[in-house]
C-alpha cells in the first residue's frame, strides 16, 4: 500500500490501524471493554510510577528478527531512549496485552513465547471476557517459568518492576463487560 493511498482511506471506525516495516497493514477491532481496560492500568501506571513515567500503549517497540510489536501497555525503564523512532525491547520492563475476542490465542500463547524469549521481565495478559490477570515472571527461551492468575476483584495486584520500583494493579477496578441486551 502506497503513502497516497493510505492518506486517502477511510479506516472502519472501531479499528485500530498498524502499518508495519515490512508493508503489511494490521487492523484490530476495539472493543469499549478493551479500551477502558487499557485506560484502568495507564491509571494505575500513573498513580504508582508517576504522571510521567514511561508508558506507552499502541507504540511499536523493535524486537530482533522484525518481530516488532505494539503492546496495548508497556513499561519502559526511566532512562529509557529512543533508538530512531523506536523504544528498544531491552528498555522494557513489563507488557501488558488485553485479550479480545479476536486476539486470546496470539495473547495467550503466541505474546506469552515471543515476550519471554527476549526476556521481557513481565508480561501480563489482562483477560476482561475471563475476568482474570495471568502474571507471567522468570521468562525463558519458550516463554515463562511462572504463571499465577489473579481473579478480577480481588485487590491489587503487587507486581514489582526489574528496575525495583513497585506497581500495583488494581483488580477490583478493572471493567468488566457489560451483559448483552436481550434481543427484541
Amino acid at each position: 500500500m502506497t503513502v497516497d493511498a493510505i492518506v486517502h482511506t477511510d479506516f472502519p471506525k472501531g479499528y485500530t490501524v498498524l502499518f508495519g516495516a515490512d508493508g503489511k497493514v494490521i487492523m484490530t477491532p476495539r472493543s469499549e471493554e478493551h479500551s477502558s481496560t487499557i485506560r484502568s492500568m495507564q491509571i494505575d501506571s500513573a498513580l504508582a510510577l508517576g504522571r510521567h513515567a514511561k508508558v506507552i500503549s499502541d507504540v511499536y517497540i523493535d524486537f530482533p528478527a522484525d518481530e516488532n510489536s505494539a503492546p496495548d501497555l508497556a513499561i519502559l525503564r526511566e532512562d529509557a531512549r529512543k533508538e530512531g523512532k523506536r523504544y528498544s525491547f531491552e528498555d522494557v520492563l513489563l507488557i501488558s496485552e488485553v485479550v479480545s475476542t479476536s486476539s486470546a490465542r496470539k495473547d495467550y500463547d503466541d505474546c506469552t513465547a515471543k515476550y519471554g524469549r527476549y526476556g521481557i521481565p513481565v508480561y501480563l495478559v489482562v483477560d476482561p471476557y475471563a475476568q482474570e490477570v495471568v502474571l507471567h515472571t522468570q521468562p525463558t527461551a519458550n516463554g515463562y517459568i511462572a504463571a499465577h492468575t489473579h481473579q478480577y476483584g480481588t485487590g491489587k495486584l503487587p507486581i514489582a518492576l526489574a528496575d525495583g520500583r513497585p506497581f500495583a494493579l488494581d483488580l477490583d477496578e478493572l471493567p468488566r463487560p457489560e451483559p448483552e441486551a436481550d434481543a427484541r
